[in-house]
């Protein structure tokens, strides 16, 4: 199972991973050794999708003659027909969803079969991931998906049109899940959706539905993290409730701050009411880590609109931040958009943000030296404090003796960009601070 693109398809992954599981399949080493080969791919932007058709190839060489490559996941949902058609090396492709129509946006989840060139086939899905069962986890923390698909509608993204309107677990089925992770030994649970902070609209309870939630998890594990939050919605309740689990992580979905180009993306807010939000976090907080991402190149970008991120970012001091080059995407709102920007310029824009950036993050970690964290050691020499969301962020090195799933405070001794040092309390007094 080869899994691309964000922590949603990750899960996505663990439910088919459990589905095959159950049908007597055991996991192989390698796709040389495995009898059937799924990749879980990833359609977000234009860079997502080459990523997914390499690996396509690379693993349809790697594997066995008579063994089944199955394409599943975005581009799947998205181009499923398309990729069925022109990857003759893939024996059949499946799109995965709940049984879900919509018929304002016209999404159908559909599976669609080809044998190696034949016809392909289409018929509704037989699963729903979201309420499948997942296989034990091999790490002490695991993502459980809370709700699938979206109803916004932003200018960007093409999400919608293939995973569908948001709809939303039932919150016994999550914490039902929850519970079951904890049993198996895990330690942080992070809640992800497409729109986190929407869970339970489409059920007529909006954040009547999410806080419960964070607060109902919270009291069976350690750790709970929330990843993907819209920024209209981080609303009093909602940071109260991140900052009552002991884990104030805010991810925050901004894209950019520029309001003139924030309502053409057909979005919310500006870096005025951010950097507002986050200071009032601060305030309530002072320990609070942040992350987000921006668009850059969207179409109108201009000198000044690139000058506001710029010193939002400077202001903001967010401890982790990324920025992507527009992608434009088929039957979105911005792919009619007029001002494109040169892929020069947005190049050169991405660079003077990521330097930015960068040199911010390395501030932000030499801070820690000298401190004194509490670390959740996921395996072996590597611990995670409240900072650092899993395989996205930074990490922590601790000393290898101290057992995978165990927490422990640990001493910042030193930082290299978004890698720091630690040692025990008892060590820190031999131990060199840089």
């Amino acid at each position: 199972m080869e899994t691309l693109g964000c922590p949603k398809n990750a899960v996505d992954s663990d439910k088919v991973t459990g589905s095959l599981l159950a049908d007597g399949y055991t996991p192989a080493a390698s796709a040389d050794d495995a009898d059937l080969v799924v990749v879980n791919t990833c359609a977000f932007v234009e860079e997502a999708r080459q990523e997914s058709i390499d690996t396509i190839l690379t693993l349809s060489d790697e594997r066995k003659t008579d063994a089944e490559l199955v394409v599943t996941g975005c581009m799947a949902e998205r181009y499923g027909a398309e990729l069925a058609a022109e990857l003759p090396e893939v024996d059949r492709v499946v799109g995965f969803g709940g049984p879900v129509v919509s018929e304002e946006t016209g999404w159908v989840p559909v599976t669609i079969g080809g044998a190696r060139g034949s016809e392909p086939t289409m018929s509704p899905p037989a699963l729903d991931l979201l309420n499948m069962p997942r296989p034990a986890p091999t790490a002490p923390w695991a993502y459980l998906k809370v709700a699938e698909g979206c109803d916004r509608k932003c200018g960007f993204c093409a999400i919608p049109s293939f995973r569908g309107p948001q709809r939303s677990r039932d919150s016994l089925d999550i914490v039902a899940e929850a519970a079951s992770l904890v049993d198996s030994g895990v330690h942080e649970i992070v809640l992800v959706a497409q729109d986190l902070a929407s869970y339970g609209r489409d059920q007529g309870v909006g954040e009547r539905g999410l806080v419960p939630l964070i607060d109902e998890v919270a009291a069976m594990v350690e750790r709970v993290r929330l990843l993907y939050l819209y920024p209209s919605e981080l609303n009093d309740g909602l940071i109260d409730a991140i900052c009552r689990t002991g884990v104030p992580y805010f991810d925050l979905s901004l894209q950019h701050v520029s309001r003139p180009l924030v309502r053409r993306m057909r979005r919310w807010g500006d870096g005025d009411k951010y950097v507002e939000r986050i200071h009032t976090i601060r305030e309530r907080e002072p320990d609070a880590a942040f992350r987000s991402n921006f668009i850059v190149g969207y179409p109108g970008e201009t000198e000044a609109d690139h000058d506001a991120l710029l010193a939002f970012v400077e202001e903001a001091q967010l401890d982790w931040c990324g920025f992507f080059a527009y992608s434009e995407e088929d039957g979105t709102y911005s792919a009619d958009l007029d001002g494109h920007v040169p892929e020069a310029l947005v190049r050169d824009r991405l660079a003077e943000l990521r330097g930015m950036q960068d040199d911010i993050t390395a501030s932000r970690r030499d801070a820690l030296i000298g401190s004194t964290v509490s670390v959740l050691v996921d395996e072996p020499g590597i611990g995670r404090s409240h900072r650092e969301a899993p395989e996205i962020d930074g990490i922590i090195t601790v000393p290898d003796s101290l057992e995978m799933g165990t927490f422990h405070d640990v001493v910042v001794t030193s930082a290299e960009g978004p890698e720091v040092h630690a040692v025990l309390p008892a060590h820190a007094a031999t131990e060199p601070v840089a």
